[in-house]
């Protein structure tokens, strides 16, 4: 019986170098592979999230942050912001920025912040070709004038990047820092 199976494979080897075929032997029939399971999407960064990797919102988000507005930006929303870049802010009178910050001017900080804060998701196609007064979180409203050919204002602030995506809203970028009304 030792013998048995190394002379039955021997004889299988000699008949396929033969070029006689060995007796067929079942072969199983293919396994199904189950489908690579699909990679979770990623989830959408909030808005605090989505302005922290841009990269050009330091000093927006460290206001937010001053002003305690962070765990609101990152609510459910929807929300839309007018976010003024880095350059924005440094455009502003010396000292203001440092100003702002202060614990003592938290208020002022806030009603800045609000003011460039819609309480709704509104997309760059939604005011296309037509100029809207929506009311900011502040109270205040803002004149958005989508009206001109290829370029979309608030107030005195160019829209310079519309429609960047976040879970809870959308940010547009602004070139300027807008002020409510005194």
């Amino acid at each position: 019986m030792k013998l048995a199976l190394p002379i039955a494979a021997f004889a299988l080897f000699a008949a396929a170098c033969s070029g006689e075929t060995a007796p067929a032997t079942p072969t199983p029939a293919p396994v199904a592979e189950a489908p690579a399971p699909e990679p979770a999407p990623m989830a959408a960064k909030d808005i605090v999230d989505t302005a922290v990797g841009a990269g050009q919102f330091t000093t927006l988000v460290a206001a937010v942050q001053a002003a305690g507005l962070e765990s609101t930006l990152r609510g459910a929303g929807p929300f839309t912001v007018f976010a003024p870049t880095d350059a924005a802010f440094a455009a502003l009178p010396a000292g203001t920025v440092e100003d702002l910050l202060k614990p003592e001017n938290k208020a002022k900080l806030t009603a800045i912040l609000t003011y460039h804060v819609l309480p709704a998701e509104v997309m760059s196609s939604a005011v296309a070709g037509q100029t809207l007064e929506p009311a900011t979180v502040q109270g205040a409203t803002v004149k958005v004038d989508g009206s001109m050919a290829g370029k979309v204002m608030v107030n005195d602030a160019t829209v310079v990047s519309a429609d960047v995506d976040a879970s809870n809203g959308v940010i547009h970028v602004i070139d300027k820092v807008i002020m409510p009304p005194m």
